[in-house]
């Protein structure tokens, strides 16, 4: 089974770019089945407030459940106070199994590990290049699995990027994917000195294609068992299915 544990979905309320203004998965589908890609995790784009945002990605994964895993949105700033109310929301009503935050909004706090922490979700969460958060997060909560995409950094910094790898290297629950790395040859590295195991297949979708993105991965020439992983083994067993 393929897995693209990254692509956003639904309506953002900004319209400072398609980051926050729409999200919609009909070229994505297409293109995802395309490719061979079985199941995808979505979650909403940029909204500001994610209670609504949430409900409209439930939407989409409750009409194809079959098809998509859904991770629950916060803003760690802006809902301070009631994000253990927007997790259980997420997993008890609409079947959530994990939680994604940005820091362009917001840097990641204790409040959202410990709803993690209680129901036992995974975290992704993109620390726009701020790789040194790694080390606070593993160590801070050993018992937490948290997904730093991009490699560390959308924004292709390879400093970042690089200290990632060493991040990936020394922590056992410090993980990332794939979505939008345009050093082949860091990627490369990853896999090489963290393993298989520490890195997930994602798109970014539905604005990266998930076709190319998929490329990546194949041409990285590993065997059945190790693409096995990336390509969704990983994900299924962060969020344990």
């Amino acid at each position: 089974m393929i897995v693209d544990c990254h692509c956003h979905a639904g309506e953002g309320d900004g319209f400072s770019g398609p980051w926050d203004s729409t999200a919609s998965l009909a070229a994505y589908q297409r293109r995802a089945r395309a490719a061979g890609i079985d199941r995808s995790v979505l979650f909403a784009a940029f909204h500001s407030d994610y209670g609504r945002a949430n409900r409209s990605v439930a939407r989409l994964v409750a009409a194809q459940p079959e098809r998509y895993f859904g991770f629950a949105f916060v803003h760690a700033a802006r809902d301070a106070g009631r994000i253990h109310a927007l997790v259980r929301t997420g997993v008890e009503e609409y079947g959530f199994v994990g939680i994604k935050l940005h820091r362009h909004e917001a840097r990641i706090t204790r409040e959202v590990c410990e709803a993690a922490r209680y129901f036992g979700l995974p975290i992704l969460y993109d620390p726009v290049g701020e790789t040194q958060v790694a080390e606070l997060l593993a160590t801070d909560f050993p018992d937490l699995n948290f997904i730093l995409p991009h490699l560390g950094s959308f924004a292709d910094d390879w400093a970042a990027q690089l200290a990632l790898i060493d991040h990936l290297v020394r922590h056992p629950n410090i993980y990332t994917d794939s979505a939008g790395v345009r050093r082949f040859d860091l990627l490369e590295q990853a896999v090489r000195r963290a393993g298989p195991h520490k890195v997930l297949f994602g798109s970014d979708g539905p604005w990266l294609h998930p076709g190319l993105e998929l490329a990546k991965i194949r041409a990285l020439g590993l065997n059945h068992e190790d693409q096995a992983l990336i390509l969704g083994h990983n994900l299924l067993r962060l969020i344990g299915r």
